[in-house]
């Protein structure tokens, strides 16, 4: 499929609004877990470790499996998997509302509900960075700002839907509220000239006459029913003859105009049979090919030292990173912070301060004197000192200010896809992508359970935030030597590799066609 050129515009705006409710609905609740993370505690009574993976599995289940979600979007298109995933993240929030017990949450919110979230991030991205190329570091800032929004107006109102509905009314909610995705889907109009590429066409014109490309059309189903049908009918005379006693024994397939035509049809049947039976073992080579070219790209990939410094960052990050924006109210209340004292939750501070950092680093990330790559390695360093800093943090003016630094430093999550981008090309953006999504998943499920077992073996939450930015720094620094030689060298794109034609000879002789 051949896409047209980037607009920058025009429909884009729609895209980018389409694709931004569509992560303020899917998100909200999962980045604002930390309010339900609290009444879980108190309602199941497990250890902070084991519920904090309720949280963590919703965000890293679907980054976890964003392989297969850019799978899906390359193969259904971003408007496909967007409907469905809609479903999914509305049916995992109302079915949380049942849980009877921690196991049950590990599912419904944190597999369903992660795996829908981690399905429309890949869609929203991909055809975003489809519609728009020199403002597509703006586009990114403003879709993905749509989880920081969430995530401020989500915490406050799950606490508020808990106070008057309780825990189990405010997951049915949230969750038909969810169910607006699919309106977003369905404005995600997508960008493609044909469905046929410019090498596949060429490739037609220089088959040789006894070979041709073979198709597969809804009349050919139709001729096949009406030769079973004929068939049928033929069998039936044949039986009415032999019953009636008018059989002949000699020269009646030569004397019968039934049973040649049935003979014939036959014929012609076990001809059709004998050519789909080729065409599927063709196509199951095809599919072959494709697996093996996957994996040969996806080493390809890894040869460069850039990206393969940008997975061991964006693991690092996600380990350290993220347990803030779940654990910083239990924080709070472990440092002897009243709720009185709490003009504004601390992880509203986070998501809002989330937002404006997505819109800025992008809007910084569109001028030609700025090395993307350097700033994102920036917010990696200064987030690390942040996190190291939030054990001296006793009071509520300090723990907002640090909430505030940390979400401003989060919001690198909108240049992330214009690094890879700038890494590995457009056309590798989906795949490589993937790959990176797969590491930051895995990170989001493991930082948050191991920041909670810390608490649990320590009863406190020092040394935690102190390996958290041990993490994030370390990540920074492996992607800083990476790139310092070789940045210039990494802006190139990887050889495209030449497209592979098919060709199905058809079962026929040439006098038949």
């Amino acid at each position: 499929m051949e896409f047209k050129k980037p607009p920058d515009g025009g429909w884009g705006w729609v895209i980018v609004l389409a694709s931004l409710f569509t992560q303020f609905l899917c998100y909200g609740s999962p980045l604002a877990v930390g309010v339900l993370y609290i009444e879980w505690l108190d309602a199941f009574g497990e250890g902070k470790g084991k519920t904090a993976w309720v949280g963590s599995l919703a965000s890293g289940v679907g980054l976890l499996a964003s392989p297969v979600c850019s799978l899906c979007v390359s193969s259904f298109g971003a408007r496909a998997v967007t409907i469905f995933s809609g479903f999914m993240v509305a049916g995992g929030l109302m079915l949380s509302s049942f849980a009877p017990n921690i196991y049950f949450l590990f599912f419904s919110y944190g597999i369903v509900v992660g795996l829908g979230c981690g399905l429309l991030y890949t869609a929203t991205v991909t055809i975003t960075c489809q519609y728009f190329d020199s403002r597509r570091g703006l586009a990114l800032g403003l879709i993905s700002t749509g989880s920081s929004i969430g995530l401020f107006i989500y915490a406050a109102l799950q606490r508020l839907l808990i106070e008057f509905y309780g825990l189990d009314g405010c997951l049915l909610i949230v969750g038909a509220l969810a169910l607006n995705i699919l309106a977003c889907g369905s404005l995600m109009r997508p960008l493609q000239s044909s469905d046929c590429t410019l090498p596949e066409k060429i490739a037609l014109e220089n088959v040789p006459g006894r070979y041709s490309i073979y198709s597969e059309k809804e009349k050919n189903l139709e001729e096949n029913i009406n030769i079973l049908e004929k068939t049928y009918r033929g069998e039936e005379t044949c039986k009415s003859t032999l019953a009636s006693g008018g059989w002949k024994p000699e020269g009646l397939l030569h004397k019968n105009p039934t049973t040649m035509a049935h003979t014939k049809e036959t014929e012609t049947y076990k001809k059709k049979v004998a050519e789909r039976r080729y065409f599927c073992k063709q196509l199951a080579k095809r599919k072959w090919q494709l697996y093996k070219n996957y994996c040969e790209e996806t080493v390809a990939l890894f040869k460069n030292k850039v990206f393969s410094a940008l997975f061991i960052a964006i693991f690092l990050f996600d380990i350290g990173g993220f347990p803030p924006s779940l654990l910083m109210e239990d924080v709070a209340r472990s440092s002897n912070v009243k709720e009185e004292e709490f003009p504004m939750p601390l992880i509203s501070i986070i998501g809002i301060m989330t937002a404006v950092g997505k819109l800025i680093l992008g809007i910084l990330a569109d001028f030609k004197w700025i090395n993307t790559l350097y700033l994102y390695v920036a917010t990696l360093i200064i987030m690390s000192l942040a996190l190291c800093a939030i054990p001296f943090a006793k009071s509520y003016v300090t723990l907002a200010l640090l909430s505030g630094i940390l979400g401003f430093l989060t919001g690198n999550w909108s240049i992330f896809p214009y690094v890879t981008t700038k890494t590995v090309g457009i056309e590798k953006l989906a795949h490589a992508y993937g790959i990176l999504m797969f590491f930051a998943g895995l990170g989001n499920s493991l930082g948050p359970p191991i920041v909670g077992w810390f608490y649990d073996w320590t009863h406190a939450y020092d040394i935690a935030f102190y390996f958290s930015g041990f993490c994030v720094l370390l990540g920074g620094f492996i992607l800083l030597l990476a790139a310092l030689p070789s940045w210039d060298t990494c802006n190139k794109q990887l050889p495209k590799p030449a497209p592979t034609t098919f060709l199905y000879k058809v079962a026929s002789d040439s006098s038949n066609v």
